[in-house]
């Protein structure tokens, strides 16, 4: 059944990394983080950080919920968006750094599932929505790169992606500020659409963001070589990895939600 309050999500967040340690699966890889920003959505809630709790939890359930359905369809082998088959396929690869297993899930949820959930929340009027969709934005991009920073423990040699400097983009054309504006354009975009019109749009969001995927998952040649020579000294077991990643979530952490522009680059 799809979660209907923020606990639920953080529970069934729970469940897949708690499974994922035991299976020593990469699949919780973006579990361990996304636990991390619902967490800190639920602590902003509690605390009022918001202009609207009870909106801003329906939002992000919404919007969970699009993450966990397509998980549960993954594991139970039913037809689910090719941007997520694309990202959970990648957990097969044991050549895939833990980086691009995050920006892979991120490249889904936020490029295909965020302009999705705005609309289905909106009921007609994107104005109301558009302070959680910013809100929500800044936490995943305050506690990404913080994520990213931290990995250097299991993953020592990142830095040479150059994410230490400025350039958070060097994988491929991706960054979660390119994303979050795309993913409004994208709603924007869909709220005009009905019936037939309106699966199609989002069909054809899905395979240019499916596309986008195979980019991260597939570098060529000098930074494949390099992405090579990161991953031989990252560590290798992934249960380990998934509890680097999710301890970090025991940490209280103070986020910035003040409304920002939709047009402004994180």
């Amino acid at each position: 059944m799809p979660a209907t309050t923020i606990n639920q999500v953080i529970d069934a967040l729970q469940a897949i990394i708690t499974d994922s340690i035991a299976t020593n699966s990469r699949m919780g890889y973006f579990a361990a983080l996304y636990y991390r920003v619902t967490a800190s959505v639920r602590d902003g809630i509690a605390s009022g950080q918001f202009e609207n709790g009870a909106r801003m939890e329906k939002f992000d359930v919404v919007f969970a919920n699009r993450y966990l359905d397509a998980f549960n369809a993954w594991k139970n082998k039913q037809p689910l968006s090719a941007s997520w088959q694309a990202a959970f396929e990648a957990a097969d690869s044991s050549s895939t750094l833990i980086l691009q297993h995050l920006l892979l899930g991120m490249n889904a949820h936020i490029n295909l599932d965020l302009g999705i959930a705005a609309v289905e929340v909106s009921e007609g009027n994107m104005d109301g929505v558009q302070k959680d969709f910013n809100s929500i934005n800044t936490i995943i991009s305050a506690l990404t790169y913080e994520v990213i920073n931290e990995i250097t423990r299991v993953s020592p040699l990142l830095s040479l992606l150059g994410l230490h400097a400025s350039n958070y983009s060097i994988l491929i054309q991706f960054s979660i500020g390119n994303a979050r504006d795309g993913a409004w354009c994208f709603a924007e975009d869909l709220l005009k659409k009905q019936n037939t019109d309106y699966d199609n749009c989002i069909a054809t969001r899905d395979k240019t963001i499916a596309q986008l995927a195979g980019g991260l998952a597939h570098a060529t040649g000098v930074m494949r070589i390099t992405l090579w020579f990161i991953h031989i000294f990252e560590w290798k077991k992934p249960s380990k990895i998934i509890q680097v990643l999710h301890e970090y979530q025991k940490q209280k952490i103070v986020i910035n939600t003040a409304p920002i522009s939709a047009n402004q680059v994180t």
